[in-house]
């Protein structure tokens, strides 16, 4: 009987593969230009911009950033009076947390939640509304790869141009997988994407069930549509006017909380401060073309269902927040997309 062949330097080398958009910065000593991550002794986090000849400064010492380009990462660098901090790349969710904003940002948790009960997949063609400051559109992007393909459609043109700098600044280049519009997107959906040709559309805006009729047109038979929305009442139209729609199955929702532990020793318990409440996320998936979702049975309780309104919803009643056009200018500055002043006697 033959012995099997456990002599793994026999095996043929692997071939060498193409390293995906931004892989090549995740590896490696700190460079001049990229952002790290440093944490003090009490677990404070401060992330800064590595810039030859520049010096991070706090109330307890500095330190030069020289100390830091060409070290490795997990480096200890001291200040001037002693206090350590240690120098990590921010993870992708570190950096969602920290990068520049103009529009409230999706957080972690939840965009992890879109990328698995979506079923974002390498190679897949992905449609996202309402970029905000870009925060899911590098998780988006992370998952689809560069033969994927993501189209984001934002109607403000200086939140697309923050969600521009911040995906750039975090993959060092343009990614190749993906596109971003400005404007509405029932109005630029139909223009750029053919019919039943994207196989997920994420909806990040205020009022998503006024662009039922654009998604279900674009979306695969057995596409998912994901909508991320901040308030109960968004959440309870939304379905309902799904469930008329016809093209749709029955949607689900749910939200997502974090709580964290203390460890020290045998003092393990939960910690007091936790991530609650940010979003509710609605999945439903596309039917096929002439075919209608089986009913599902439930027994409303009178009153579920008042009678309708044709008072149209304002943007603070559905919980928007607004936001400043001088904070907009200074973040576009820090992303690297400040808008060009006109020329004398143009």
């Amino acid at each position: 009987m033959t012995e099997p062949q456990n002599d793994l330097t026999a095996l043929p080398p692997l071939p060498r593969r193409h390293l995906p958009t931004g892989a090549a910065l995740r590896r490696g000593p700190f460079r001049a230009g990229e952002r790290v991550q440093l944490t003090d002794p009490k677990g404070k986090l401060a992330t800064i911009a590595l810039v030859e000849g520049g010096a991070f400064h706090t109330h307890r010492g500095y330190f030069s950033h020289d100390d830091l380009i060409g070290a490795p990462e997990g480096t200890v660098v001291r200040t001037t009076s002693g206090i350590e901090y240690l120098a990590l790349r921010p993870l992708l969710s570190d950096y969602t947390l920290s990068m520049p904003r103009g529009a409230a940002v999706v957080y972690p948790k939840d965009a992890g939640q879109i990328v698995a009960m979506a079923d974002i997949f390498p190679g897949a063609r992905v449609i996202e509304a309402g970029v905000g400051s870009g925060a899911l559109t590098l998780s988006l992007l992370r998952a689809v790869g560069d033969q994927g393909y993501l189209h984001s459609i934002e109607r403000r043109e200086d939140f697309a141009a923050i969600a521009r700098g911040n995906v750039e600044a975090f993959f060092g280049e343009t990614h190749p997988a993906w596109e971003l519009s400005i404007g509405d997107l029932s109005d630029v959906l139909p223009e750029v994407e053919q019919p039943g040709s994207i196989d997920r559309v994420v909806l990040d805006m205020l009022a998503p069930w006024e662009n039922l009729d654009a998604v279900a047109e674009a979306l695969i038979p057995g596409g998912v549509l994901i909508c991320y929305v901040a308030t109960t009442t968004q959440l309870s139209r939304l379905a309902e006017d799904l469930r008329d729609h016809g093209a749709f199955g029955e949607p689900e929702a749910w939200e997502t909380m974090i709580r964290g532990w203390h460890l020290e020793g045998l003092a393990v318990r939960p910690q007091h401060r936790m991530i609650g409440h940010t979003g509710f996320l609605l999945s439903v998936r596309r039917m096929a073309d002439g075919v209608d979702a089986p009913v599902r049975r439930r027994r409303p309780s009178k009153g579920n269902y008042p009678a309708a309104t044709e008072q149209e919803w304002t943007p603070e009643e559905l919980g928007e927040r607004a936001v400043s056009d001088k904070k907009i200018r200074r973040v576009r500055r820090d992303v690297g997309q400040a808008p060009q002043e006109p020329q004398p006697g143009a």
